[in-house]
């Protein structure tokens, strides 16, 4: 009966991710391009804009490779805690069935969106570094260690707030209002070590501050980024998690009849 039921979740996951698929973009001609073209071109023209503004950016020189290590994991994180935080309200008519679980819908959420921001990290990246002198010296491995923070972090936010939004719908505006800072406040258009010492040990309890901390040392090895601390990450993001799983697991049949 366990590995039947094991057999069958993943069955469901795989149908939702299909669904999730189908339902975003299956009804415009290209489907899933669009699901990888639109943030990519959305990026490349934010990149063009600021880059006539900022010639000389805090790391290396060029501008254009600088803020995509900033801004590709902070949009991930974005991205992913928003989708996974209304799977349970995007998919009740499939969580009346009971072969499909609340954790079925969360984790295709969280997969399908996860596969579509690697592919746009990859094509920014990759054309970023093959069409200028980036200077740069990119390890995969740090690269891959700072996107499992962001989706760790995002996966953790967004289980919580998945609880929180069908539990108290005033909460999503709410969020979205409080977290709009963050695209300032995250260091994506300067480095943490450039702030002034003021703001620097408030700020450093911005998760997000770390995972663009570690994607830029990623890139640039002069960079040390003593600041990072991924355990800390880590541990931002699991505690939300588990609240928010046990809070959905106890309150889901609450939530889906209400």
């Amino acid at each position: 009966m366990h590995k039947q039921r094991r057999f069958a979740s993943l069955r469901s996951i795989g149908a939702l991710v299909l669904r999730e698929m189908a339902t975003s973009y299956g009804r415009s001609p290209g489907g899933y391009f669009w699901a990888v073209a639109e943030p990519v071109g959305g990026i490349v023209l934010l990149t063009l804009i600021f880059s006539l503004g900022f010639r000389t950016p805090s790391l290396g020189t060029n501008f254009a490779i600088f803020y995509a290590t900033g801004i590709l994991p902070f949009l991930a994180f974005n991205s992913i805690a928003n989708r996974v935080a209304n799977s349970i309200k995007q998919s009740k008519a499939l969580l009346a069935y009971p072969a499909v679980t609340f954790m079925d819908a969360i984790l295709a959420k969280a997969i399908f969106n996860i596969v579509t921001q690697l592919l746009v990290a990859y094509i920014i990246f990759t054309f970023i570094i093959f069409t200028q002198d980036t200077r740069t010296d990119p390890q995969i491995l740090g690269i891959a260690f700072a996107f499992l923070m962001s989706f760790t972090l995002a996966i953790g936010v967004g289980c919580l707030n998945c609880f929180l939004f069908n539990a108290f719908p005033w909460w999503q505006q709410v969020w979205s209002i409080i977290t709009r800072p963050l695209f300032l406040m995250s260091c994506i258009f300067f480095v943490f070590d450039d702030l002034p010492n003021v703001v620097k040990p408030y700020l450093w309890f911005n998760p997000l501050i770390h995972v663009v901390g570690q994607m830029r040392r990623s890139f640039y090895p002069s960079y040390h980024g003593d600041y990072v601390s991924p355990l800390y990450v880590f541990a931002v993001a699991l505690i939300p998690m588990v609240i928010g799983i046990a809070l959905l697991q106890r309150y889901h049949r609450d939530l889906l009849n209400s």
